[in-house]
């Protein structure tokens, strides 16, 4: 079954005091491109994100967040003590100037000490990121799982459009083979017109090289090559539908092979029958390559 290169995932985790969000999503891309947007203070974090994520993901553009946050009751309320000790050393010249002015001011408690800015020193560094990195990496497998099923279930709807329109491919094809077909006495027949009236306008013609032309016309109106070619193509596609793994670029190469086929087909159809079926085809050759896209 093929994957999709579309999907997204989130989820959400906590541990030792520590509360985090994932959330990964992707796009389709020629190669894989993960781009990473997690916390640089945990060591090794990214590089190991990174590495996971590119062992689950074959091609696609991926973007993955991640938000850390410590629990508000679980932070630590260290004081700052050079900063306290200036905040008392300002607060008793400030009362020493309001006693010298007769001025009585209301005492200060211990609430409004701490409520001046620096006193308590909030920003806490860990110095030991091990822990929560052990943490995180424990919770990413399930994410990606997560990320992984949307892809695959993305992956089942496009097998299923993509297999129907293999299956008008080959409906058209063999409705060209029989146009073809019915064309040919047609075909023939204005062959020999047109070397009629070649014969009947030119004095001393090369015999051999008047059955060259009428050779080289015949393989120009021939379009059973182009018929062989798209029933090949029909079958190495399906046979690439098969296969397990990223298989989007070899799909995608054989879209340029089946339009190529329709383009030669509709050039040489010489009928218009012929010609309202090539046009069909190209139709849905190209809505199959746009579905093609974002396979993985």
């Amino acid at each position: 079954m093929i994957t999709s290169m579309t999907g997204f995932a989130a989820r959400n985790g906590e541990s030792d005091g520590f509360t985090w969000a994932w959330e990964v999503r992707s796009v389709n891309a020629k190669g894989l491109d993960i781009r990473l947007r997690v916390p640089d203070w945990v060591d090794g974090l990214e590089t190991a994100v990174r590495k996971q994520v590119a062992k689950s993901v074959g091609r696609g553009n991926i973007n993955l967040t991640l938000r850390v946050q410590r629990d508000e009751g679980a932070t630590p309320l260290n004081l700052n003590d050079a900063q306290l000790a200036r905040v008392l050393q300002a607060l008793s010249r400030i009362e020493d100037a309001a006693a010298d002015s007769g001025l009585t001011l209301v005492h200060c408690t211990a609430a409004d000490v701490l409520a001046q800015r620096g006193v308590i020193d909030t920003s806490v560094v860990q110095d030991d990121t091990g822990p929560l990195l052990a943490a995180l990496m424990d919770d990413l497998p399930p994410l990606l799982e997560d990320f992984t099923a949307m892809r695959r279930n993305e992956g089942a709807a496009l097998d299923k459009v993509i297999h129907e329109q293999i299956d008008q491919i080959e409906v058209l094809t063999k409705a060209a083979a029989k146009a073809a077909k019915a064309r040919r006495d047609d075909v023939a027949k204005t062959l020999r017109e047109n070397l009629a009236r070649v014969l009947d306008n030119t004095d001393g013609a090369d015999p051999d090289r008047v059955a060259q032309e009428l050779a080289l016309l015949a393989v120009k109106s021939d379009v059973m090559e182009e018929l062989d070619r798209l029933r090949a193509h029909v079958d190495a596609a399906r046979d690439l539908m098969g296969k397990s793994g990223p298989v989007g670029r070899k799909l995608d190469f054989l879209m340029q092979e089946f339009m190529r086929e329709a383009n030669t087909l509709c050039s040489k159809s010489q009928s218009v029958d012929l010609t309202r079926i090539g046009l069909d085809l190209k139709a849905v050759i190209d809505q199959m390559r746009e579905q093609v896209q974002n396979v993985e």
